[in-house]
C-alpha cells in the first residue's frame, strides 16, 4: 500500500506537478496517541476545526491511545506520506519515550516529517485535596517522611510525566509508585476520584481541577510563575531545574512528505492560530503558541531526544 503511494508520488513529481495542487480533496485524519481528556486531545481539538476550514477539508481526530503514545505514534509512522494521515507530536511521543524504549518502533527523527509545533505548555505535579500537604514544602517533606506509601498516575509507561517524575525523584531521592494509564484523561479522573493520590500532568488537562479545587497544585515547570497559579513555585524555584521543561504539541506526518505539501499544512495551522478566538482558548489553557517553522520544529525534536536519552543514561532509567 505505501509503496503504491510512493511511486504515486514519484510519478506525479516527474511530470512536474506540485504535490500541493487541490490538496487536500478529502478528510485529513489527525491521529491523537492518547486517550480522550488530555492535553495532546485537547490541542488537537481546538486546532482541528479551524485548520479544516482553512484548508477545506474536516480534519478529523482520532484517538489511538496506549503504550505512553506509541501505539498512535507509530500508525502515524506508518502512514503513507499523502497528507491524508496526520498525527499530533508530544515529548512523550518523539522524545521521552523511544529514549526510555530501547524497543519502540521507529526513530522519531527519520520517520517522521516535522511540520508544525503549535504550542508549548507547562507541566505541574498536583495532589487529591486529600493529600495531607497543600503546598511544595509540605509534600516533600511527606515524600521523604513516608517513602513507597504513595503512588502518582501519568499519561503513560515512558511519557513525559512519567520520565519527569522519575527525575524528579532521582533528585530529592523520594520513592512513588508509577501507575500508568492510557492518557492524561483516565489518569486525571482517578486522582480526582481519590484512587491515586498525586499526578504529573501537562498542564491544560489538570488545570480544570485545579480551579475547581478538585485538584491541588503542588509545583510546575515554567519558565517564571503563571499567572494563572501565582502561588505555584517553579521547579527552578525550588532548587530542580533539570525538571523545569517545557511540552510541546505539534503537528507531524511520516516521513517523505513532500515539502510543498508540508509548507501548505504549516501556512494553514499558522493562519488559523492567528485566530484571536483560536489563540484565546489555547492560551486560556496555561499554553504559549509556537507556530513555528517544520525546520524548527525538527531542531526541537531532535534537542529534546537528546536530553532526554542524556536523562536515562545519567539516571539509569528502564522500563522495568
Amino acid at each position: 500500500m505505501q509503496r503504491r503511494h510512493l511511486m504515486a508520488l514519484a510519478l506525479t513529481m516527474a511530470a512536474g506537478t506540485s504535490f500541493a495542487d487541490g490538496y487536500p480533496t478529502k478528510p485529513i485524519r489527525l491521529v491523537v496517541p492518547f486517550a480522550p481528556g488530555g492535553t495532546t486531545d485537547i490541542i488537537a481539538r481546538v486546532i482541528s476545526d479551524p485548520l479544516g476550514k482553512t484548508l477545506g477539508q474536516p480534519v478529523i481526530v482520532d484517538n489511538k491511545g496506549g503504550g505512553g503514545g506509541l501505539i498512535g505514534a507509530t500508525e502515524t509512522a506508518r502512514s503513507a506520506p499523502d497528507g491524508y494521515s496526520l498525527g499530533v507530536a508530544t515529548v512523550s511521543t518523539t522524545a521521552a519515550n523511544p529514549a526510555i524504549n530501547t524497543k519502540t518502533p521507529y526513530n522519531p527523527i527519520t520517520d517522521f516529517t516535522p511540520i508544525i509545533n503549535i504550542a508549548a505548555t507547562p507541566n505541574i505535579i498536583a495532589v487529591n485535596p486529600s493529600f495531607p500537604a497543600k503546598d511544595y514544602a509540605g509534600f516533600i517533606a511527606e515524600l521523604k517522611k513516608n517513602p513507597g506509601k504513595y503512588s502518582y498516575g501519568s499519561s503513560g509507561t515512558g511519557g513525559i510525566g512519567h520520565m519527569l517524575m522519575e527525575l524528579y525523584k532521582s533528585l530529592t531521592g523520594t520513592f512513588v509508585t508509577h501507575i500508568p494509564y492510557r492518557g492524561a484523561g483516565p489518569a486525571l479522573n482517578d486522582v480526582v476520584a481519590g484512587q491515586v493520590p498525586i499526578i504529573f500532568d501537562n498542564l491544560p488537562s489538570a488545570l480544570p481541577f485545579v480551579k475547581a479545587g478538585k485538584l491541588v497544585p503542588i509545583v510546575v515547570s515554567a519558565p517564571t510563575r503563571l499567572k494563572e497559579l501565582p502561588n505555584v513555585p517553579t521547579f527552578k524555584e525550588v532548587g530542580l531545574e533539570p525538571v523545569n521543561r517545557l511540552a510541546y504539541y505539534g503537528i507531524l506526518g511520516p516521513k517523505g512528505m513532500p515539502k510543498d505539501m508540508v509548507d501548505k499544512l504549516n501556512e494553514a495551522t499558522r493562519k488559523s492560530l492567528e485566530d484571536p478566538a483560536v489563540r484565546k482558548r489555547i492560551e486560556d489553557t496555561g499554553s504559549i503558541i509556537v507556530a513555528n517553522t517544520p525546520e524548527q520544529f525538527a531542531q526541537q525534536i531532535k534537542a529534546e531526544f537528546e536530553v532526554y536519552k542524556e536523562v536515562v543514561k545519567k539516571q539509569k532509567l528502564t522500563l522495568d
